[in-house]
């Protein structure tokens, strides 16, 4: 009886485990996907900005590559649970707050990221700083306000989901609004 009980708790944690892992990916996708599309968006405005001026640019995958990395930046934000001082204000608060630290943890990343591409590179803890020093105060600039700007609808969405529920939010945004009427008349 002691085994079955030991090898019921067994299952029960792997299926713990596997639904907390399958959680996780979704919410990884959600995010990689959110940001692929808008930093593809700032990729194609880029490149027609530049095209006008007959300059090529073509960092495309760049777009999807910044997406993957930050998804999993905000995934690990979240785990060390940032941002959610503000949580019991109105969501306007706690949606820019929240999008306010991200936008730094993010730069925070950014220079630990080119700091360690500085190391492997031979060049030393200043050569990886150096190249980011050269873009320029304008560039990096631009890109942090970029960056804010594609947060915080982010960050609202899912502050709006954290105080309505996430499948109300689902149910809102991907039902019609005949089959979300019949919805509502059916719950008591």
């Amino acid at each position: 009886l002691g085994e079955l009980n030991r090898a019921g708790r067994r299952d029960m944690k792997s299926e713990e485990l596997k639904q907390k892992a399958k959680h996780e990916l979704i919410e990884y996708a959600v995010n990689v996907a959110y940001l692929a599309i808008v930093f593809a968006a700032f990729t194609w405005y880029r490149r027609l900005i530049l095209a006008s001026y007959d300059i090529t640019y073509t960092n495309y995958w760049f777009a999807l590559i910044q997406a993957l990395i930050l998804g999993k930046v905000i995934m690990i934000g979240g785990i060390f649970r940032l941002g959610r001082s503000l949580e019991d204000k109105p969501l306007i608060y706690s949606s820019l707050y929240k999008t306010a630290v991200f936008c730094l943890f993010c730069a925070a990343f950014t220079v630990m990221e080119h700091t360690a591409i500085g190391l492997w590179k031979g060049g030393g803890l200043a050569a990886g700083l150096h190249e980011m020093a050269e873009k320029g105060g304008h560039e990096v600039l631009a890109n942090t306000l970029m960056l804010f700007v594609s947060l915080f609808p982010f960050f609202a969405f899912r502050e709006l989901g954290r105080v309505f529920g996430r499948d109300r939010l689902k149910e809102i945004f991907f039902l019609r609004r005949h089959d979300l009427a019949n919805r509502a008349e059916a719950k008591p």
